[in-house]
């Protein structure tokens, strides 16, 4: 073979430099890489500043919003009512003309309110124990003092 053939399968490109990745070791010390042991100063906040004061979580912007008031026409008087209870409203106007995703969904809510309701009222047995046996105990003491 002679020089100016070139190796089969090698193109006329040029040759791509590959760089080295630098380690970073411990002793490696400079401008933005503190020493390990000083990186971080006990007692010192990564976030010293924190949260700003007034800042508001989502859900509170929501409930916000929700609990606006809104003026809404209903058999010729101006109302003001919330957000929250003209969508309701609107729900249940969609469900009536047939919509059966709106209906769907008010009678979840309906369920899961009546779900809520009847379980807070309902008294656990062990608890209506530990209360029968307070009262017991306080009528007893009550009886001593007379």
């Amino acid at each position: 073979m002679s020089s100016d053939q070139n190796a089969p399968g090698s193109d006329d490109k040029p040759r791509r430099y590959i760089r080295k990745r630098v380690r970073i070791r411990d002793e490696d010390v400079g401008y933005g890489r503190p020493p390990k042991a000083y990186q971080f100063r006990p007692g010192k906040s990564g976030n010293p500043k924190g949260r700003p004061v007034g800042a508001k979580s989502e859900a509170t912007i929501l409930l916000e919003l929700l609990n606006r008031k809104i003026e809404v026409r209903q058999n010729g008087k101006t109302r003001k009512i919330t957000i929250m209870e003209g969508i309701f409203h609107r729900l249940a106007e969609d469900s009536l003309k047939g919509n059966t995703k709106s209906a769907a969904f008010v009678l979840n809510r309906l369920a899961a309110i009546a779900s809520t309701a009847s379980t807070e009222s309902e008294i656990n047995p062990d608890d209506k124990a530990v209360l029968d046996a307070y009262l017991r105990k306080f009528r007893s003491k009550l009886s001593e003092k007379e």
